[in-house]
């Protein structure tokens, strides 16, 4: 898994210990991490981790996709259709119709989106029914479940999710589009929520404003909206079982979908990796300290929080709670 994982991470690369005096010498690049000095070397037959349509295709030699496959907004995909216009370059259709009709395969195929799939409309998508039906239904309702999750305390984080300073998360899926929750410890601060007061669809967001909330026991919370965007897509599941989002927030308990027109500048204040840990490392501090506030020291081992803390201890107050920590 290891060698497997090397070798789709950008240019993919080899690498072994070495000495100081290494640094700086041959084809290989130097990096000291810890005080041991390491020597890493590209690999030749490397994969991008996340082929562009144009590589895929042959077209061009190597191109890993830094934009969600949203390829309407992409400035690469745009100079390159230049050069095809001047002739300067072959299209990646025309790369891919000269291939065998057993290798032609669909463009969703092609960025890794759905499984093997033949194209059946000579890379015409605009005529293909499956295309449409693809991009307005099934790239919504594919939803990946986080590959890997930290725990803080009993507070679930997941790896590759970006968080706001209110407790919802986003997170970028295949095509642009972003799906929007609320984070495992904004749903156990708060408890199972009677009711979600989620948007229509067609409705706009905007970064930093209340975006939709939720009740419980005559008490509402606005929660504030990590990015801009339109709704494009409502679960209708957790509108209707609230209790899904506390169980699953990061998989079936997700509430809707937006599209943004600038997904790099919509993402560029939220908090994910390493800054993501920290950032709820510090939230659980404060939380901690509210509650000796109310019920006295805590374990001195830690232990975890309740699943519901609002519900065990109300005397935190539903509004010191939302101001603290959803900033509403």
């Amino acid at each position: 898994m290891e060698e497997r994982k090397r070798s789709t991470i950008g240019y993919g690369s080899s690498y072994r210990k070495g000495r100081k005096e290494d640094l700086g010498r041959g084809a290989e690049i130097g990096a000291v991490l810890g005080s041991q000095v390491w020597m890493v070397k590209p690999d030749k037959e490397a994969q991008a981790s996340n082929p562009c349509i144009w590589m895929r295709s042959g077209a061009v030699g190597f191109k890993n996709c830094n934009n969600f496959y949203d390829c309407t907004t992409c400035k690469y995909d745009q100079g390159m259709k230049n050069r095809v216009d001047q002739r300067k370059a072959v299209s990646w259709q025309d790369a891919m119709r000269r291939r065998p009709d057993i290798d032609r395969l669909c463009r969703h195929s092609l960025t890794n989106r759905i499984q093997k799939r033949l194209c059946a409309y000579n890379y015409e998508c605009s005529r293909c029914d499956f295309d449409q039906f693809f991009e307005d239904t099934l790239s919504m309702r594919r939803r990946a479940l986080p590959e890997e999750i930290q725990e803080i305390r009993g507070f679930r984080v997941p790896m590759g999710y970006y968080f706001h300073g209110g407790h919802a998360w986003a997170k970028i899926e295949s095509g642009g589009y972003v799906r929007i929750g609320l984070d495992d410890f904004a749903s156990k601060l708060l408890g199972t929520p009677e009711a979600l007061q989620l948007p229509l669809l067609g409705k706009e967001l905007r970064r930093d404003r209340a975006g939709w909330g939720l009740s419980r026991d005559k008490n509402r919370a606005d929660v504030l909206s990590p990015v801009d965007g339109v709704i494009v897509d409502v679960n209708s599941r957790a509108r209707e079982n609230p209790e899904v989002t506390n169980r699953e927030p990061y998989g079936g308990g997700w509430l809707f979908m937006v599209r943004t027109r600038d997904i790099k500048g919509s993402f560029s204040n939220l908090m994910e990796g390493t800054r993501g840990l920290e950032w709820m490392r510090s939230e659980v501090g404060r939380l901690e300290n509210m509650i000796e506030e109310v019920a006295g020291p805590l374990a001195a081992d830690g232990g975890y929080l309740s699943n519901d803390i609002y519900g065990s201890m109300p005397d935190l107050g539903w509004t010191n709670l939302t101001r603290a920590f959803l900033k509403t």
